[in-house]
């Protein structure tokens, strides 16, 4: 883990303009987003956690990381046979996915380093070329793992949930609300999101 992104005294502030969400700032002061840095380890993560509670996905990891011998990047993983993949825990399509994905880092037929020139719906569409990653996954590699400042997932059900929890809307929220708020929150709408996602799990995510 890291320092907090440098933009997130200046993004509290301007958040806090914001009635609800200055409630939210106040109450939860012991921690920030973070990120991991590791782009392979969050992608194989992510392909992992898909569909299934918090509990499986921590379970299947840590098969996941000692099949790996604690050494979770592209080159130990293409080494890894499907079959033992899948004693992991995976799935059929994880498996294919996890395997696909240490194959093009290892050919570098996918450069993460070009992330980091490309706008955030660029990358969005740039990650979601990988197998089991879609839009959402995708967003939360922007948010964790390279701390993009604006993300706003809407198709996150706990986003979703602490909108209407917090602004006294019906589930699921108008998606014009929602909107409304990421014009709002805009250019800090990761900030935004991480705090509505505290008020509803006392313990910070880390995807």
């Amino acid at each position: 883990m890291s320092k907090p992104p440098i933009y997130w005294s200046k993004a509290v502030k301007y958040l806090s303009k914001d009635k609800i969400m200055k409630k939210l700032i106040s109450k939860y002061k012991d921690k920030t987003l973070t990120t991991r840095k590791d782009i392979f380890l969050s992608l194989c993560k992510s392909i992992i956690g898909q569909q299934i509670s918090v509990a499986a996905a921590n379970s299947v990891f840590l098969k996941f990381k000692k099949e790996c011998r604690g050494k979770i990047n592209p080159k130990v993983v293409n080494a890894i046979t499907p079959s033992r993949l899948k004693n992991c825990g995976l799935s059929r399509q994880k498996v294919r996915g996890i395997k696909e994905l240490a194959k093009k880092f290892v050919n570098k037929t996918f450069n993460p380093r070009v992330i980091k020139k490309m706008g955030d719906e660029e990358a969005i569409l740039y990650l979601s070329e990988l197998r089991q990653i879609g839009r959402w996954s995708a967003e939360m590699i922007l948010l964790f793992t390279y701390n993009r400042s604006n993300i706003w997932p809407v198709q996150d059900i706990g986003l979703l949930r602490a909108i209407s929890n917090n602004y006294n809307k019906s589930y699921l929220p108008p998606m014009s609300f929602v909107n409304r708020l990421k014009m709002r929150f805009s250019p800090y709408c990761s900030v935004a999101t991480w705090y509505l996602w505290r008020s509803i799990d006392d313990e910070p995510i880390q995807y």
